[in-house]
């Protein structure tokens, strides 16, 4: 089998393969804030049931969550290449994606000279648009990707069936399955995370919670490592969870000299605890106005509202209100 080892500009194209017009415009790219709103959407088919359905077969959750102890070293394969793949959709947020590839990409080591071998896989071969306008060319599909021993999962759309059954398929044998921000949202329907613990971006602490009661949401983590399973915070959070998994592939050493090459003058990734001023929600000053959802700042002008018990909030967004709509406690309680 013959791998891919290509920097991130490889896979990426301005449009089509063939150099036409994809036909997305730029009017119906979504934004940043339609981006952390994703959770919204990802979090719906659960919302209301108030649990994550844990679809993996019981043993074979069992053989995932016990073939890996907790930070503890990850050996790297007889043949030294580690295969590392990012799953990608539209919506991909591009820093969830691109900070993991750029520090497994930059790794030396004494015994291992460039051992991750990175990869994209999508649904279909179609081009994914990603944030800001970025479209990029899946290497490979669910169908014919190579197994990988790292499968990175960062913030995109509403995962399919097939695209679930494959993330449980290669966590059966991968050494690490991570999530970036919102992609815990993804990792969590595969019932992969039941019972256990993780984190996701800040702004969507609340909709995890009540999309997922049979996960404990971890606020005011860097990342959460279960061993072979790991979720991370918001956007740079991912570059940390990166850093540790090389760590525990090659040692400390080869992290710190990745991060050095990089600039990453973060502290992070040896310290999971270190977002901690996450923890406590924002609070509104003066004439702000903050969608009670997801603490982002709203135009009072033109957002959208509802009452609860005498008092009237305003959201960033019409799937922010639903989501209020549907369980006003949970949200005015946080």
């Amino acid at each position: 089998m013959q791998w891919v080892n290509c920097g991130l500009q490889g896979a990426v194209s301005l449009g089509s393969p063939d150099g036409t017009d994809t036909g997305r415009t730029e009017g119906n790219i979504m934004n940043r804030r339609e981006l952390l709103q994703m959770s919204a959407v990802l979090g719906a088919g659960v919302s209301l049931s108030g649990s994550a359905e844990a679809v993996m077969p019981a043993e074979d959750r069992a053989k995932t969550e016990t073939r890996a102890t907790i930070g503890a070293p990850l050996k790297v394969p007889a043949d030294g290449v580690i295969p590392v793949a990012f799953l990608m959709s539209d919506g991909a947020v591009v820093i969830d994606f691109s900070g993991p590839w750029a520090v497994f990409q930059s790794v030396r080591s004494k015994a291992h000279e460039s051992p991750f071998r990175l990869y994209t896989v999508a649904e279909t071969s179609a081009p994914v648009l990603a944030s800001g306008g970025m479209t990029l060319v899946p290497q490979y599909t669910i169908v014919n990707a190579p197994v990988p021993r790292v499968l990175v999962i960062p913030a995109q759309s509403e995962p399919t069936e097939p695209v679930l059954a494959w993330i449980r398929s290669v966590a059966k044998t991968a050494d690490m399955v991570m999530s970036v921000c919102t992609g815990a949202f993804v990792l969590a329907k595969t019932g992969l995370l039941s019972g256990k613990e993780a984190t996701t971006h800040h702004s969507a602490y609340s909709e995890f919670e009540m999309s997922f009661s049979d996960i404990r949401l971890k606020r005011g983590a860097r990342y959460v490592d279960l061993g072979n399973l790991a979720t991370s915070g918001g956007l740079s959070s991912g570059i940390d969870l990166a850093l540790h998994v090389v760590e525990r592939y090659v040692g400390r050493d080869a992290a710190t000299s990745a991060a050095y090459y990089l600039e990453y003058q973060g502290q992070g990734w040896m310290d999971p605890n270190s977002n901690q001023v996450y923890i406590q929600a924002r609070r509104p000053t003066g004439a702000d106005l903050l969608c009670p959802v997801c603490q982002m700042d709203v135009d009072k002008s033109t957002a959208p509202h509802s009452t609860y018990q005498g008092k009237t909030y305003y959201f960033c967004s019409q799937s922010h209100k639903s989501l209020f709509d549907s369980r006003p406690e949970h949200f005015v309680g946080a």
